[in-house]
């Protein structure tokens, strides 16, 4: 299977593995037609299931990741072989034609030369229908073997160490729509020294709700403002997950060793009494450590001390700006 092909198989598997929070989402996005016509109660757990499930995706994002490519099975990929035009159309109606006999009354009435005549139409549609199908499956061969020209390039070049045929085959493939939908963007490099950077741009204030939604006894919402502390370890526990998500994913799309992530949010400048978009975690991730962990029970804030890392988190004022990890010098340093 070409890269195109791998390409549109994995969202198909990534479709079909979809987490329960994101099935829960769904189903809760077509109840939200149905809002106004609920009663009050109804509209009150309505807007709790929200509530939680919006929770649960921030915290889970982590725990999905893509299925790795194969680069090498993609190189060595026989070329598609071109379809053959057999006329088979033709074949059966000329063998009916031949092997009509006529009949007394056919004689009798002088229909040889009506019936000669239709069989020669039936020559010529299955002729023509011949024709068109060759035509659509030289098209569907062509873009195949032109799927597979660009596969083969592709694969050989990233096996090859091809800076640009990474990013081109990082952003075609795209494994990153979760967080993106969450309101998160990415963006990739290759630094100086060939290692991938990545940079995800975070919108705190947008992805974490404000508010605490419960039910009372009486079944009536209740929905709190967050506390500060809350909102803070939500949103650095989402930010820690996106860096795992980044580079899992990563990971599967390329056979490298080592990737580093670096998180931008707005951040105040107390000098100068504005936003300013500031890095508030850089990590360099190893393939080796985060295949070693089990993602599903990891608490995403806690695992960063697995990995070479600048965070300065506060449970009260959030994060604070930090200088991003420069893969020059860690590679010196370990190398």
């Amino acid at each position: 299977m070409g890269w195109k092909g791998t390409v549109r198989s994995i969202g198909a598997a990534v479709r079909a593995a979809e987490r329960d929070a994101k099935r829960r989402q769904r189903e809760l996005n077509n109840r939200q037609k149905q809002y106004d016509k609920m009663q009050e109660l109804e509209q009150a757990q309505y807007e709790v299931d929200v509530y939680e499930n919006r929770i649960e995706l921030l915290l889970s994002v982590h725990k999905e990741c893509s299925d790795s490519i194969d680069w090498h099975s993609i190189r060595s990929a026989p070329e598609p072989q071109k379809p053959e035009n057999k006329k088979e159309r033709e074949k059966k109606a000329r063998e009916k034609a031949d092997g009509y006999e006529m009949g007394f009354f056919d004689r009798l009435f002088n229909r040889e030369e009506k019936i000669r005549k239709r069989f020669e139409e039936i020559i010529t549609r299955a002729i023509d229908d011949d024709v068109y199908e060759d035509r659509i499956n030289i098209e569907k061969w062509n873009e195949e073997y032109s799927d597979w020209e660009e596969s083969i390039s592709l694969a050989r070049e990233i096996i090859e160490n091809y800076d640009e045929s990474k990013i081109k085959a990082i952003e075609a493939i795209d494994n990153f729509s979760d967080i993106s939908t969450l309101g998160t963007s990415l963006s990739f490099r290759m630094g100086d020294n060939k290692v991938i950077e990545a940079t995800i741009n975070a919108h705190g204030s947008d992805i974490v709700p404000n508010q605490i939604k419960t039910l009372l006894k009486s079944g009536r919402l209740s929905a709190k403002q967050m506390p500060k502390g809350k909102f803070n370890e939500f949103y650095q526990d989402y930010v820690c997950g996106c860096v795992l998500r980044v580079a899992n994913e990563i990971f599967s799309i390329l056979p490298e060793e080592i990737v580093f992530i670096t998180v931008v949010d707005s951040l105040l400048n107390s000098a100068t009494g504005h936003l300013e978009e500031s890095p508030i975690l850089s990590v360099a991730v190893s393939r080796n450590t985060i295949q070693s962990l089990n993602i599903d029970e990891i608490d995403p804030s806690d695992s960063m001390s697995n990995f070479v890392h600048n965070m300065k988190f506060n449970k009260l004022k959030g994060f604070e700006a930090v200088e991003p990890i420069r893969p020059d010098s860690l590679l010196r340093a370990t190398g």
